[in-house]
């Protein structure tokens, strides 16, 4: 790793959108989040490994969705690509807590939650992030409420008589959220500008999977995950999802990925 001071970029764009960085309060935030995540090594290098694992299916599911590519990196700060939990209770790739998730058709329950399911949490994130872009018709804005939520961002436009993200004064935490994700954005795509070399990293590559379908109950995970050849540790490794040592088949039928022979 180099250690590297590099001035900001001339251009900075979210979403398509050109981001004003034309004064010093916007600068230095910018600036402030770019340093936080250029020396934040451990942090960011994990980032790196992470997101070629898995920027490739949560870009086409945004594609697919209608969503500007650069969500992915909103993902990325959520969660750094882990199946975290929050101490509020939020989980996942896109942090979803439960009231939220079940709004946008996740399922939670004692058995599965879905928030932790990659696709199906990356489809009810870009959902929820539509539903926000009708009320604002502004990305920056969208993506600042997914952190402040739909109706504080408004209540904040409307009180303080301002239209757009980078004029409202703001809680430290969402203050810096639109930021960071510019910085990570910055970092990923110019990368040995800030002392960063992916080619020399051992980055973590897609993992090959098949799915089975399962149409009835399995009452032991483990004992089914030796019948089909693989251990309840990659089972749960592939299908996070699956909370318990068992799945219960009611209404539909389930998939399981199974690593690929």
């Amino acid at each position: 790793l180099n250690f590297v001071f590099r001035k900001l970029p001339n251009r900075v764009e979210f979403a398509g959108v050109t981001i004003p960085i034309d004064n010093f309060d916007l600068r230095e935030r910018l600036d402030k989040e770019l340093i936080v995540n250029t020396f934040y090594h451990s942090s960011t290098i994990q980032s790196f490994k992470r997101a070629n694992r898995y920027f490739k299916q949560i870009s086409g599911i945004l594609m697919e969705e209608g969503v500007p590519d650069d969500f992915k990196y909103l993902c990325l700060i959520e969660s750094g690509l882990t199946q975290a939990t929050s101490p509020s209770g939020a989980k996942g790739f896109w942090q979803f807590m439960p009231a939220t998730a079940k709004e946008y058709d996740l399922v939670v329950n004692s058995e599965i939650d879905e928030r932790l399911h990659i696709e199906r949490s990356t489809r009810a994130a870009c959902s929820y992030l539509k539903d926000a872009n009708r009320t604002f018709d502004d990305w920056v804005l969208t993506a600042a409420s997914y952190n402040r939520g739909v109706n504080g961002t408004k209540n904040d436009l409307e009180s303080q008589h301002v239209k757009d993200y980078f004029d409202l004064n703001l809680n430290n935490e969402t203050s810096r959220y639109v930021f960071r994700i510019i910085a990570l954005k910055i970092i990923f795509e110019t990368p040995e500008a800030y002392g960063f070399n992916p080619d020399a990293m051992e980055l973590y590559e897609p993992i090959e999977t098949e799915t089975k379908v399962v149409d009835e109950s399995i009452t032991d995970l483990a004992l089914w995950s030796v019948q089909n050849g693989t251990t309840l540790r990659m089972v749960k490794l592939l299908n996070p999802w699956i909370r318990l040592n068992k799945l219960t088949i009611k209404d539909k039928e389930l998939e399981i990925a199974l690593p690929k022979i």
